[in-house]
């Protein structure tokens, strides 16, 4: 049951999605004025990226054994696809064929059995295992940085584990192998008229599997706003054996299992297959773009309709500045995107209550604003939600044009928002403008922009996205000067290091700080039960000492 999907059709090496699409040289050219009109910077020369045949990576240090040859591979290309996720750092290494650490092998097992046989050649060698879903990891989740104690690592594939394994059309669950990507897992619900509605950025080339591992975020900005509230039962491979909950809609019997392998990034087990919560397709949907005199004054009002009980299911507050850069509007007004949706019956009604809620706190609706009819025309919505699915394709883009795209997120309560955004939106401005020796204000500054991507009764989850005039070679260096004076002000002004784009390697540092000491160590002793030589995914949320390599391995 369900798609096989389109794993055949070639990936890109260093970008977003498939190699077929990466921007050709006239596009580029093409993009180049306008992105200097739009910015201000960028695009004064198109680079091209290093082609896969000429990248220069270090031999493995092992070969597959025999009895595994039909499930391992060391070839060059399979290794390079397997070596970084897909953040800005990530993107920018690979154009320019800059591959430090690729895995030794790269597993690409077909059933569980396969991935027992996998860890138990890791375990045996000192191997490191990493679980690899879509890769499309924004924190390097998936790269091989592993430090010391390991003879080598395999990155392990779970694409082959793909499809709808069970349908309970009664509870409203299915049983989903953890290496379905976004759309085939839609596309085996679609027959029953069901679905799982859980869309982030990343759905068409993620997995189940890496949702559940990194606590993905997904379309509902209110409510069912992670995969953590879709789950209902999971089942990990570790070293030590099967780990599998028991599926129930509730229970109250002690610390949940599934809770401890949501967010888990692969340290303690490898997820292979999840019942989930699936229901009924919306039929009914209604949406409004409303504006508003600043930021903070449409703050207020999302303050105000999450507290509603409402719950829309799009709730996602532009400012000015993300208004005006994508399109949906020309950057005098911040934008509150509204929208709600049923499978049952029309919601129109709700959407006038949340947007006379909005009124209320100064928002006013498109159709009041620019006299278009009523009915719910929401073209702002429409042209900044293009503008988020095209964004990972965008960004390969601008690193040809010379531009640093990238993104933070967080989450903080209500009562500190005010003055936890004043401080990290001056940090990424003081950041920027220091690593980039561009102008504060005027034409080619800088633009640091936000919006809001879920919302709760008790506070928001702001996105901060980050365009500059890149230092051409030096980029990595230029956001990973950012990306920690950002860090720095969003742990210290008391926000989370993450919503929903995972700790990874690049938070370690500032997770450490966030997270109890206590917990740490509690973490690493269930580490030490299910994974006692420390070979899967060492070097996210935790550092477990893996034993000493011994003469007779």
């Amino acid at each position: 049951m369900g798609a096989a999907g389109d794993r055949d059709r070639e990936r890109s090496h260093w970008g977003w999605g498939y190699a077929d699409r990466s921007p050709d040289r006239a596009t580029l050219e093409a993009l180049a004025p306008e992105l200097r009109r739009r910015l201000g910077f960028g695009g004064d020369r198109i680079e091209e990226p290093v082609p896969l045949e000429a990248v220069e990576i270090a031999p493995p240090r092992l070969q597959p054994p025999d009895s595994l040859a039909p499930i391992l591979s060391d070839a060059p290309a399979d290794r390079l696809r397997h070596a970084m996720g897909r953040a800005y750092r990530d993107v920018v290494r690979g154009f320019r064929g800059r591959f430090e650490r690729t895995p030794d092998l790269v597993a690409f097992p077909q059933d569980e059995e396969d991935v027992r046989r996998i860890l138990e050649l890791c375990a045996e060698l000192r191997l490191a295992a990493i679980p690899f879903g879509g890769g499309t990891s924004v924190v390097g989740g998936v790269e091989p940085r592993i430090g010391r104690g390991y003879r080598g690592t395999v990155s392990i594939d779970l694409g082959g584990l793909s499809g709808i394994a069970a349908l309970d059309e009664v509870s409203g669950a299915a049983l989903i192998r953890a290496g379905t990507l976004g759309p085939d897992l839609e596309d085996g619900l679609r027959p029953h008229g069901l679905t799982l509605r859980h869309f982030p950025q990343s759905f068409e080339f993620s997995t189940l599997g890496g949702w559940i591992a990194t606590r993905a975020g997904g379309h509902f900005a209110t409510v069912q706003t992670h995969i953590d509230d879709l789950v209902d039962s999971i089942r990990a491979l570790t070293p030590s054996g099967p780990w599998e909950s028991r599926r129930l809609p509730g229970s109250g019997a002690g610390p949940s299992p599934d809770r401890m392998l949501l967010g888990s990034e692969g340290i303690l087990g490898v997820i292979t297959e999840a019942w989930v919560q699936v229901r009924p397709r919306p039929t009914f949907r209604a949406s409004r773009p409303v504006f508003f005199p600043s930021f903070a004054a449409g703050a207020e009002a999302v303050r105000a309709i999450a507290q509603s009980g409402l719950n829309p299911s799009n709730c996602r507050l532009l400012d000015p500045l993300e208004a005006e850069t994508t399109g949906a509007g020309d950057g005098s007004a911040a934008i509150l995107i509204l929208g709600f949706e049923s499978a049952f019956a029309p919601v129109d009604h709700l959407l006038r209550l949340a947007v006379e809620c909005a009124a209320d706190h100064g928002g006013a609706p498109e159709r009041e604003r620019e006299g278009s009819a009523d009915g719910g025309d929401d073209s702002a919505a429409q042209t900044w939600r293009s503008a988020f699915l095209d964004a990972p394709y965008l960004r390969d883009s601008l690193v040809a044009l010379g531009v640093i795209s990238e993104t933070f997120e967080t989450a903080i309560t209500w009562d500190r928002f005010g003055e936890f955004h004043s401080r990290v939106g001056e940090a990424a401005r003081r950041a920027v403008a220091e690593v980039t020796d561009a102008p504060s204000e005027g034409e080619g500054s800088p633009r640091v922009m936000c919006r809001f991507t879920h919302v709760y009764p008790t506070g928001p989850a702001p996105y901060y996205t980050v365009l500059a005039k890149a230092r051409r070679g030096s980029e990595v260096e230029q956001w990973d000067e950012i990306k920690a004076a950002v860090s720095e002000a969003i742990v210290s002004a008391g926000g989370t290091i993450t919503h929903h784009h995972a700790v990874g390697r690049d938070h370690r540092p500032w997770y450490d700080l966030q997270r109890p000491d206590r917990f740490a160590d509690a973490l690493a002793g269930a580490k030490r039960a299910v994974d006692p030589e420390a070979i899967l995914n060492p070097g996210v949320l935790i550092d477990p000492e893996p034993s000493p390599p011994t003469p007779d391995r």
